[in-house]
């Protein structure tokens, strides 16, 4: 369960799921089924959205704002595993194996977020071949972002740290929504890479200074993703 929020109408909630491309690519029944059983809502910062140890009720998707997936332990310390931006849709490991969620979702800004139960993902896995090869896709992905995300923790500094895990946020496969202005302030980037904002802040500025991005309140705007993509790779 969440903290959470304002449901949006059946309307909105058809213009939503229609933004999204693996939705256009079911057939017209499996379609109905999705907007019949499915909702979304507005969540506040800071929100939680889903919680480890929980049933994974939903498969969970973000139209607007951000998301973190991380494991808060009793003391408040916690561990980010992951942000998922507009367009970003997670969480189907567990609903496939209907099993206790891995993680905390948490927002980190306001967010509009999609929720698809579990008998329908289910119901969509078994019937459509388009959702299947969508799900197949999804999930050698995200192995993907994890294993890179283990690699730069445990190997890049902390400026290729920053550097990386702004530029996974620009996956096209996960996150094809995502705008290279990026609403993010640099609080938030510090939750998603376990950093202060003063080192992140420091990361940024070096970043803008080489021309890779540029800075305003609340917001980045890459200017050359191929390099910020490339940062650090000397380290590895």
């Amino acid at each position: 369960m969440s903290d959470v929020s304002n449901a949006v109408s059946a309307n909105a909630l058809a213009e939503l799921f229609g933004a999204c491309a693996w939705f256009g690519a079911l057939d017209a029944p499996h379609q109905a089924l999705v907007l019949a059983t499915s909702h979304a809502d507005h969540v506040a910062s800071g929100a939680w959205i889903a919680r480890r140890n929980a049933p994974s009720d939903y498969w969970l998707g973000v139209h607007a704002g951000l998301l973190k997936l991380a494991i808060y332990n009793e003391s408040g310390r916690s561990c980010t595993f992951s942000g998922v931006p507009p367009g970003g849709w997670f969480g189907e490991g567990s609903v496939i194996k209907r099993e206790l969620r891995k993680y905390d979702v948490v927002a980190i800004q306001p967010s509009l977020v999609l929720r698809v139960p579990v008998d329908t993902f289910h119901a969509l896995l078994a019937a459509s071949l388009p959702f299947s090869h969508f799900v197949i896709g999804q999930l050698n992905n995200r192995m993907g972002e994890f294993i890179a995300s283990i690699q730069n923790h445990r190997l890049l500094d902390a400026d290729a740290r920053v550097a990386q895990s702004l530029a996974q946020l620009f996956n096209p496969q996960l996150y094809p929504s995502t705008d290279l202005t990026l609403a993010i302030s640099q609080e938030e980037l510090g939750y998603l890479t376990g950093l202060s904002r003063q080192r992140v802040n420091q990361t940024l500025q070096t970043l803008a200074d080489q021309g890779i991005l540029s800075l305003a309140y609340n917001q980045i705007q890459v200017l050359d993703l191929g390099r910020l993509r490339l940062f650090g790779a000397d380290q590895l």
